[in-house]
């Protein structure tokens, strides 16, 4: 049973297309929760656009599912603990509406700001609410990494970004749906997200926002970051692969053309004088040609893979197909379990 095909066929489609779902993935942030159900219905009541709020409970041991459910959102809760991504996933998947606002149940994000972000889509793929307003509570231990991350981010995607990883965005799901199958189960979701836009040329914007200090005990721990660098260059391989083997290639061939130089000039202080019997010396040692080879193999490493992604991106540009995972969503009377189908997706 697909629960989100039952669930809106049962309302007007164009309903289903101008109405909003908001999506809250959640782990034990029963002190937090509740507040921010009731900071985003009272944002969201404003503008008269139908929306929903969904609270994706990822196995919390505490009240999470209770406060969600008593402050009147919808609640989806996972079986096990699968992580940030996967949460995301189930939401979007049991999403009433076409338009997706995904933000944190930490209190960090203003939900004041979630109406600006949906005017904003009208003209865009993705907004991203950007932590770079005058209030922002980013630790200035993760500081160095970020910034590094962005750093790598913007040379892959060839643009500015200003933040990559912020939980406040929205988007359409027919914009993310095809990219589930490479979006991570875990916090790199939005990196993953991010970049896959913008390397498909989707076009993404945006939109300044405050990051306040969190309600609880933050979930992300050192050992992210390097998850963080080999998804960044995982996205390089999958969309920018030229922008990854191209100075890879340059570097190799630099350092041979140096090795050269040298090799040549050991070859001149050896011979005396210079005559057809100079051509017969060994002149390039065996390191400046393996040099010289590698980078031709990263250069055609590069082009062959950009070729073969342009092809692929092409043929297979269509509608997300839905996965599996157990999840059950939670109502005051009932728990109904609910079994998608999933082809391969990455953890």
């Amino acid at each position: 049973m697909e629960y989100r095909t039952k669930a809106a066929s049962a309302r007007d489609p164009r309903e289903v297309e101008r109405g909003i779902s908001v999506v809250i993935p959640a782990f034990n942030e029963e002190a937090s929760v509740g507040a921010e159900v009731e900071a985003i219905r009272q944002a969201m009541s404003r503008n008269g656009t139908p929306f929903e709020i969904i609270v994706v409970d990822d196995a919390s041991t505490d009240r999470t599912s209770t406060v969600a459910m008593r402050d009147g959102a919808r609640v989806f809760r996972h079986m096990e603990n699968r992580g940030y991504g996967a949460a995301i996933k189930t939401g979007i998947r049991g999403a009433l509406y076409d338009t997706i606002v995904i933000t944190d149940a930490d209190g960090t994000y203003p939900a004041d700001q979630i109406p600006n972000l949906i005017e904003k889509l009208e003209a865009a793929d993705m907004v991203v609410g950007a932590r770079i307003g005058e209030e922002v509570h980013i630790p200035l231990i993760r500081r160095p990494a970020k910034w590094l991350l962005r750093r790598l981010a913007q040379h892959i995607a060839g643009q500015p970004i200003p933040d990559l990883n912020s939980g406040l965005r929205a988007f359409r799901r027919q914009a993310i749906e095809p990219y589930f199958p490479m979006l991570s189960n875990r916090f790199s979701f939005t990196t993953t997200s991010t970049l896959a836009l913008l390397g498909d040329d989707f076009r993404v914007v945006y939109h300044t926002i405050n990051y306040y200090k969190r309600i609880g005990t933050s979930k992300i721990r050192p050992h992210h970051f390097m998850d963080f660098v080999i998804l960044v260059l995982r996205m390089a391989m999958l969309f920018q692969p030229l922008k990854v083997f191209v100075p890879l290639a340059a570097v190799s061939i630099g350092i041979g053309v140096m090795k050269s130089i040298i090799d040549v000039l050991l070859v001149m202080e050896r011979v005396a004088t210079f005559g057809w019997a100079t051509f017969y010396q060994p002149v390039l040692s065996t390191s400046a040609l393996l040099l010289f080879l590698a980078g031709l193999q990263f250069l055609a490493i590069g082009m062959v893979a950009d070729g073969v992604l342009r092809r692929l991106s092409y043929q297979s540009r269509g509608p997300g197909q839905p996965q599996a995972t157990k999840v059950c969503e939670v109502t005051h009377a009932m728990v109904e379990e609910t079994e998608l189908k999933r082809p391969d997706e990455k953890p």
